[in-house]
């Protein structure tokens, strides 16, 4: 349910919309003096990134690119007739290193001479790519048949990472961000926030004086941010990472606008956060009640995802039951055996702490 006050906002789940319609695949919307908000369309269930750009002198500074398509590209043509007007772009900044934020920035890095800023991690993390091999090797078919995939299931799901859209167009280097370190672009004073758990270090940025919080994916409105556990890193603790990043934010005035690289922009941050800690807080405690007997991966996914659409999904859905796992055998709630070639999840035996949601932070 949703409710529209007298300026015209939606209020929906306790959050604040200024804008109830996004604009258009390829269209602008001003969200404060020269920034404005582009909705770039992709080709999934989650059909659109948000990009923004933000005015600079006789210039333009791009955040994000979209993915490395045909269709991305057609729309940055528009873009740059009708939105820029023929002004060059200074910079691209990336959020982080997955292909929607990153895709096209070697096309556009190249066309306009620019330079490219996003964190040390994600620039390391961008150039690590898919794997190109035909046949998965042996940790892929490894990781996977230990969470109970068959060797059937498990060779259909290497093709789903490697299509091309998934494998952004390269730079060869590219200026740091870090935390805390400040960013003036026409003339507005941009902080580095960084973040970890979606990705390595994923760079927020935020304008004290003007209460904007540009959040990439590390906060979003009505979806929650995956947070997930692959081959690449099987003993990752990516919910530590992430849970730790939301409280950080906290420091963020609840007053700001909140630009989020999907859905729509929203104030109350604050509580935005809250119901993102919880909606964690909630699986890590079905998973562990559902682990009063031996689970593998595959059997507490669907615990956490009663329904999923396709075999992307179970993808990505396996990784984040894996994640939510590792947490708890952190934190020594749940303990793993291996049984028969397969990785079994069980509560931890009496005289270990007991996980307690409460005392999470």
């Amino acid at each position: 349910m949703s409710d529209i006050d007298g300026q015209g906002h939606e209020w929906r789940d306790g959050l604040r919309y200024p804008w109830p319609q996004a604009p258009a695949n390829g269209q602008v919307q001003e969200v404060a003096e020269g920034v404005f908000w582009l909705r770039m369309p992709l080709p999934f269930g989650l059909d659109h990134i948000n990009l923004y750009l933000l005015r600079h002198g006789d210039g333009w500074v791009a955040v994000d690119t979209g993915l490395n398509s045909d269709q991305c590209r057609a729309v940055w043509e528009q873009v740059f007739v009708e939105v820029l007007q023929g002004l060059a772009l200074k910079a691209v900044i990336c959020t982080h290193y997955h292909s929607d934020h990153t895709g096209v920035v070697g096309w556009l890095a190249e066309r306009f001479r620019c330079p490219v800023l996003m964190t040390h991690g994600e620039f390391e993390a961008l150039h690590h790519g898919p794997p190109r091999a035909k046949t998965p090797d042996w940790a892929f078919v490894d990781f996977y048949q230990k969470a109970g995939f068959s060797a059937e299931r498990t060779a259909s799901l290497l093709p789903l990472i490697q299509g091309e859209h998934f494998r952004p167009q390269l730079v060869a280097g590219f200026t740091r961000l870090s935390h805390g370190s400040e960013l003036t672009i026409g003339g507005r004073r941009w902080q580095v926030v960084v973040g970890s758990g979606h990705s390595p270090e994923h760079a927020c940025l935020y304008a004290a004086d003007d209460g904007l919080l540009i959040s990439g994916d590390q906060v979003l409105p009505r979806i929650t941010s995956t947070i997930a556990v692959y081959v690449i890193e099987p003993e990752a603790n990516p919910l530590r990472d992430w849970l730790e990043s939301i409280e950080r934010l906290r420091v963020i005035p609840d007053s700001v606008l909140v630009l989020p690289a999907h859905e729509r922009p929203f104030f109350n941050l604050h509580l935005r956060l809250d119901q993102l800690r919880d909606h964690h807080l909630n699986h890590l405690q079905q998973l562990l009640d559902a682990c009063a007997q031996p689970l593998t991966a595959l059997e507490m996914m669907g615990v956490l995802f009663k329904k999923l659409s396709g075999r992307f999904d179970e993808l990505m859905a396996v990784g984040e039951t894996l994640a939510h796992a590792n947490y708890l055998m952190a934190e020594g709630a749940l303990v793993r055996e291996e049984q028969g070639g397969l990785h079994r999840y069980s509560q931890a035996r009496t005289g270990v702490v007991k996980f307690d949601p409460l005392q999470l932070l």
